[in-house]
């Protein structure tokens, strides 16, 4: 019989795991925290606050057991603890479940995620992509070609990286007809137009050929996986180290050895959907003049891409001599994840309009043209990128 947590028995089962104690059952105060799977916001008197995560199981009574790489990432701290520093970078996980997939965080309440900072206050500082480019590129090079820390992770998953990162557009290029009984009208028009273009899913085979998996990598890096300090400015004007907590990357379910490039291109894929989703987009309007017409101007993102870039290529300069193409790379993969994206919006919202088309055609340059894409990317051209490696 599977256990399922709710508001009613959640104090009981954080005093079994002697994560409250039972004189303050009357000082808990519980709230649900719509999500992917089932979150519950724990307070004890406002001065503690955990946020208890459960998978949610299917109709077998399974779950998919995606908290084992949550907590991983911390046994792989313990076991390698020369690596204990990139803690600072976590969230604080309390307690592992695996039996009953539920893991529990203490709840950073001084935090906000990046992706509604830059939603409610519409500026994109250079200094918070800094800090950024720098803890990921730290956490890369640390970890590249270490044969100890690659078996780790490769003994722990399911799916290799690989598989994670193409999964959605695998089966792009294998269309059977039952898929039109399955797929949301939404659904069909985008694989018509996907299916349109030849060169697109040539340049997707070709990156999946040339994947190179070599470090620790995130594996799902957007911005609502970010979080930052609240009073970060402040924090800055007392280090500029990125050693300090200001930044910290979450939601680790989907971490493995994989392509430190795939990390990065998700990243920017990110920042450039807050250009894409703010289109003005219309059937009389064409689709540079949507483009042009955003309510969040590319130009005004391009710094932070640039700065988030260069910070991690002063922190990781091997990675230019190691992997000459890096950058190209990551410009496919940002192309990419914009496609995956697309793919959940279109599962989960069931829409692909405009907006979708626009976001498409912007992959499919970034995916089959990198090098005339990076100062579209960047707003620079890629030595002056480079320049200050």
């Amino acid at each position: 019989m599977v256990f399922v947590l709710s508001s009613q028995n959640i104090f009981e089962y954080l005093a079994q795991n002697a994560l409250i104690h039972e004189e303050e059952k009357n000082l808990i105060q519980v709230e649900l925290k719509v999500a992917k799977n089932f979150n519950l916001l724990v307070n004890i008197c406002y001065n503690r606050q955990f946020l208890v995560k459960q998978e949610r199981y299917n109709s077998e009574g399974k779950t998919a057991g995606e908290f084992v790489n949550e907590w991983s990432i911390q046994e792989f701290l313990k076991r390698f603890p020369e690596l204990s520093y990139i803690q600072l970078w976590l969230p604080e996980v309390l307690h592992f479940n695996a039996d009953d997939s539920v893991i529990v965080f203490n709840y950073l309440n001084n935090y906000r995620d990046l992706a509604d900072f830059y939603a409610k206050e519409n500026v994109f500082p250079e200094a918070i992509a800094t800090i950024i480019g720098t803890i990921i590129a730290t956490i890369h090079r640390a970890t590249l070609d270490r044969k100890d820390y690659r078996d780790f992770f490769n003994k722990n998953s399911h799916e290799t990286a690989k598989e994670q990162s193409f999964k959605l557009t695998s089966a792009l290029d294998r269309i059977e007809p039952e898929v039109f009984g399955l797929v949301p009208a939404h659904g069909i028009k985008f694989l018509a137009l996907y299916q349109r273009y030849d060169s697109l899913g040539s340049a997707i085979a070709e990156l999946t050929k040339a994947f190179h998996p070599c470090c620790l990598v995130h594996n799902d890096l957007k911005l609502n996986n970010i979080l930052l300090q609240v009073d970060w400015e402040q924090a800055l004007e007392v280090t500029e180290s990125p050693s300090q907590s200001i930044v910290r990357l979450i939601d680790w379910e989907r971490c493995s050895w994989g392509d430190p490039a795939f990390d990065l291109g998700t990243l920017i894929a990110s920042y450039l959907q807050l250009w894409l989703s703010s289109l003005v987009v219309s059937k009389n309007i064409s689709l540079e003049e949507s483009l042009r017409l955003a309510m969040v101007p590319l130009e005004q993102i391009q710094p932070a891409i640039a700065a988030l870039t260069t910070a991690y290529l002063k922190q990781f300069p091997e990675i230019l001599a190691y992997r000459p193409d890096f950058l190209h790379r990551v410009v496919q993969f940002t192309g990419l994840s914009l496609i995956h994206q697309i793919q959940a919006a279109i599962q989960y919202q069931k829409t692909f309009g405009n907006a979708g088309i626009c976001t498409l055609q912007v992959a499919k340059s970034l995916l089959c043209r990198p090098v005339q894409s990076i100062s579209t990317v960047f707003g620079c051209s890629e030595s002056e990128l480079c320049e200050s490696v």
